[in-house]
């Protein structure tokens, strides 16, 4: 029932193929009418459902195994909406089956509220995993709410201000195999934030509306993970040090330090347990666009994303995830998150939870759709995609 469901949802992506054959001819009858919708009932809907029935079958014989689904949504940062995603796996060397494919997603959003987004993520693994290149790219319009940095600034819920935040970034990063599971190697890194409209500019504290960003990084990482886009075993950990100098046009000079650690667990049949340690550190004269922002959609779910902001942030989130039957899942999670200025302002106090449930849809082999209800102090918000949160 809830694959037929998902089937009708993405109507609004496939709808143009019946009508096309209508448009194709001079003169529309009714019995061409009638015949279309035969073809409607018959053709198209049977179609349909035998698209999602065999898109998550294995097809070695592809090269390139792509397969497209949407459907509505609603969140509390952007309410009523419709999201894309595309997604793709490929192998370069098709021979070894013994690592993991690349993958690469496209993603689009549009809402009510005049939000829109598009964006590719992706990890391409090279022959023998000798290189990896990783890409991450978006841009979007959101009419944003602003509360200004640090804890305090976030807790007033009603002390804030509107504004329209246009969002481009363009992140490469390159790899090289340095020992089993070990790799090494550089990224860059460019964002513009521009912002408009503010109802009241004095929340920047005369910081300029309009930034752009841009440096190289440093990455070394370990990763013994058994299948990137959804892991049932292994573990994962990141060190990035990114540089954003001001002989490179940087109005503000800066360095971030991330880490990132994952670990993945299989428990009895159809059970993983997975776990994150995240934490982002900024040194420098940060630009208000660049601090360390909690919530969204991949960690601290059910908060609104930058309304607890700082130089730091701090975060943790373990997700249980059972296969229940078929091509369906269930998860829970539980986690929390800090946001402070330096390592010297800490305060366990102010430490955040954030907890919540979600249904998966097993889109494609082992690459899920992902339907998520996040719950934080007094907040919620639900969340549509591809691809495990983490």
């Amino acid at each position: 029932m809830i694959q037929r469901i998902i089937c009708a949802l993405s109507l609004c992506l496939l709808l143009f193929i019946p009508f096309h054959d209508i448009m194709a001819g001079e003169l529309v009858t009714r019995d061409s009418l009638n015949n279309t919708t035969d073809t409607l009932k018959n053709g198209f809907f049977h179609r349909l459902y035998r698209y999602f029935e065999q898109s998550n079958k294995v097809k070695e014989e592809k090269k390139f195994d792509f397969s497209i689904i949407g459907g509505p949504h609603f969140s509390s940062d952007t309410k009523l909406g419709l999201g894309v995603v595309a997604s793709g796996l490929f192998r370069i060397d098709r021979e070894d089956k013994t690592i993991s494919p690349s993958n690469i997603s496209l993603y689009g959003d549009v809402t009510t509220t005049g939000f829109y987004l598009l964006g590719i993520r992706g990890n391409m693994i090279f022959p023998k995993d000798r290189f990896r290149a990783n890409i991450n790219m978006y841009f979007f319009s959101f009419p944003s709410e602003y509360w200004g940095i640090g804890y305090d600034a976030g807790k007033d819920e009603d002390h804030k201000t509107e504004y329209k935040r246009l969002e481009q970034q363009v992140k490469l990063e390159l790899l090289y195999k340095l020992a089993p599971n070990l790799y090494a190697g550089a990224n860059l890194m460019f964002r513009n934030v521009t912002a408009r409209n503010f109802d009241d500019i004095t929340f920047l504290n005369g910081a300029k509306k309009n930034v752009n960003t841009f440096g190289p990084g440093l990455v070394i990482s370990y990763d013994s993970r058994d299948f990137i886009p959804n892991p049932a075993r292994g573990f994962f950990a990141q060190l990035e040090q990114q540089f954003f100098p001001g002989w490179l046009g940087n109005d503000d000079s800066f360095k971030r330090t991330s880490v990132d650690f994952r670990y993945y667990q299989k428990m009895w049949k159809g059970a993983i347990l997975a776990s994150q340690l995240q934490g982002t550190f900024n040194y420098g004269n940060t630009p208000w666009s660049m601090v360390s922002l909690m919530g969204g959609s991949y960690a601290m779910r059910g908060y609104y994303e930058g309304r607890y902001r700082d130089n730091d942030l701090i975060q943790f989130q373990v997700e249980y995830r059972q296969k229940i039957y078929n091509r369906h899942g269930i998860t829970a999670w539980a986690g929390a998150g800090n946001v402070f200025p330096d390592m010297d302002k800490f305060k366990w106090k102010q430490t955040l939870p954030t907890y919540g449930i979600g249904y998966r849809w097993e889109f494609k082999n082992r690459v899920n759709v992902r339907l998520d209800y996040g719950f934080g102090k007094g907040v919620s918000a639900f969340y549509f995609g591809i691809n495990e949160a983490f």
